[in-house]
């Protein structure tokens, strides 16, 4: 498959070239767009021969729903049951933004997208090219990641190059991502509202909202047997192709552990790499040492992390001595992906 890439500008997106991104939806292919929080593979959300294609493209599980992207929240109406008061709320605070919420599903929508379950997630990326592809396709666009399952999660129109060149139609390239994590995904059909993936959008700014909000069991302990009603919830996801342990504790055990392991593995012929922060790159003698962002903004860790997971994969490292951080605000999604990228392999020093 020939795959046909484009530039488009990111703040003012070339009408003839999201038309013809649009097209392509409709017509049932497959088109990889940036939005605010990572590359999506989209594809016509209401169209089940379209949105198989994805799975395949990825190599995805079937079980794994996806995540249905509007423009607006008029257009959620008939995707779904009833929109909640609540969800009303939320959408007015965080809609256009990194928030997906989870409604009952409505007829319309077809069993592959929410992989057989009676509920759908929806969000509205705050992203001007994503927003106008969505507009001019005129449907709901089902786009997960745009990457290969499991890798991980696409920043910049290179990484779904190396991951998707020739198995999809169109790489629209609007430059680097911002949030840099996946969406916030926040249930809104059981008896408490629950944050099933933590992202952009965090526990602490939904709490003066919905005071009653809480984290699912599955962002804090290991579940192997779990039903994932969200994207991100089962499977090892985000992974490089290294081997990678995450050291948590306090900031200065968290760089003595590593400097130690490293020297080891150095010893053994090992190439490693080593994902310090702005405040601990110093520190670290030996190793191929990057610093993945600073600890006095999570936001810079959040917008890095998935590039410099890449960047060791180009460097053919051995293995991935990566700090942890905190898990408050922010640093919760940081820690679950970093969780899911080392297959669960976290040392407490």
């Amino acid at each position: 498959m020939e795959t046909r890439i484009v530039k488009v500008n990111r703040d003012n997106p070339e009408v003839e070239l999201i038309k013809e991104g649009a097209e392509l939806i409709k017509s049932g292919k497959l088109v990889a767009f940036p939005t605010e929080t990572v590359y999506g593979l989209g594809a016509n959300g209401l169209d089940e021969e379209a949105a198989s294609k994805i799975f395949v493209a990825k190599g995805r599980p079937q079980d794994n729903p996806l995540i249905l992207h509007v423009s607006s929240l008029e257009e959620v109406k008939q995707l779904v049951k009833s929109i909640p008061k609540q969800a009303e709320i939320i959408a007015e605070k965080f809609w256009p933004g990194p928030l997906t919420m989870i409604f009952e599903r409505s007829s319309l929508i077809p069993d592959v997208i929410t992989a057989g379950l009676d509920t759908v997630a929806i969000r509205m990326p705050d992203h001007k090219i994503a927003l106008e592809l969505i507009r001019a396709s005129g449907v709901p666009i089902a786009a997960p990641s745009a990457n290969t399952s499991g890798r991980p999660s696409p920043t910049i129109a290179q990484h779904v190059i190396e991951d998707l060149y020739g198995k999809i139609d169109m790489i629209i390239d609007g430059g680097a991502t911002g949030v840099g994590l996946e969406s916030t995904v926040l249930d809104l059909t059981g008896e408490l509202p629950t944050i099933l993936r933590p992202g952009g959008v965090t526990l602490e700014d939904l709490k003066p909202i919905i005071p009653d909000v809480t984290l699912d069991l599955s962002i804090v302990k290991d579940e192997d047997n779990i039903i994932p009603k969200s994207p991100g919830q089962k499977y090892r996801h985000y992974a490089p192709k290294a081997h990678m342990i995450v050291y948590c504790g306090q900031v200065d055990d968290i760089v003595e552990a590593i400097k130690n392991r490293a020297k080891e593995l150095i010893e053994e012929g090992k190439t490693v790499g080593i994902m310090a922060t702005d405040e601990t790159k110093s520190s670290y003698q030996e190793g191929m040492v990057v610093s993945v962002g600073s600890r006095k903004d999570m936001g810079t860790i959040a917008h890095n992390l998935f590039n410099v997971l890449r960047n060791f994969d180009e460097k053919k490292v051995d293995i991935i001595l990566s700090e942890g951080v905190e898990m408050e605000d922010l640093g919760t999604a940081i820690m679950n992906r970093m969780k899911k990228a080392s297959g669960g392999n976290i040392i407490y020093v």
